[in-house]
């Protein structure tokens, strides 16, 4: 199979140029990534399960891509799910994994919406994808005490400011640290991720 997005979607790309290559992604990207053996979702959905008390109120997956985090949020104990995503092809990929209480696009600049003590954002954030300040957006958005996971792979971890930024929201009392492991991402690539689960003060 030709890897042909992930070839190229590891770059730096503006929302529009980003929304543009997930919809044409959105048909055969379950198929390339899981060639490649994805375990992200996984790791992230375990990581964060084990910091929540109560895995039945309702949570945000941010960038549901097709809905695979959606599915591995479920199979850690997850049961409200609401997705949210960019891609109006992605959205339509992930209405067929029924797992999500409600399925809807956000725009690029659109506030996060609030009301949630938990929120993802699987393989998102980074180069090819959402911009730093979705981190922000998603502190933002939760109440103290309120729990965010996510992960950057290598790609992005090769620019410091990513990691840096996540580090300075700590100092600054901002955020405290529940969880970080540098592991698996895509295997068959030889590409790694660190996930992170942090709480908001």
């Amino acid at each position: 199979m030709s890897d042909k997005f992930l070839d190229k979607v590891y770059t730096k790309l503006n929302s529009d140029e980003t929304k543009a290559i997930y919809d044409a992604w959105a048909d055969s990207y379950e198929a390339e990534i899981a060639a490649n053996g994805y375990v992200t979702p996984r790791r992230c959905a375990e990581a964060l399960a084990a910091c929540v008390e109560d895995l039945s109120a309702p949570m945000l997956d941010f960038g549901c891509g097709t809905g695979l985090s959606g599915l591995a949020l479920r199979l850690a104990g997850f049961s409200t799910i609401d997705g949210r995503d960019l891609s109006d092809g992605m959205i339509a990929q992930a209405k067929t994994k029924a797992v999500y209480r409600t399925l809807e696009t956000i725009q690029a600049d659109e506030p996060l919406p609030e009301g949630y003590t938990a929120i993802s954002a699987i393989g998102v954030i980074g180069l090819g994808g959402a911009p730093l300040n979705v981190l922000d957006r998603m502190i933002a958005a939760l109440p103290s005490g309120g729990l965010a996971v996510f992960s950057f792979n290598d790609h992005t971890l090769s620019d410091p400011s990513y990691e840096g930024r996540v580090d300075r929201l700590i100092a600054d009392g901002i955020v405290r640290e529940r969880f970080r492991e540098y592991g698996e991402h895509l295997p068959k690539k030889n590409m790694k991720s660190t996930v992170y689960v942090i709480e908001k003060t």
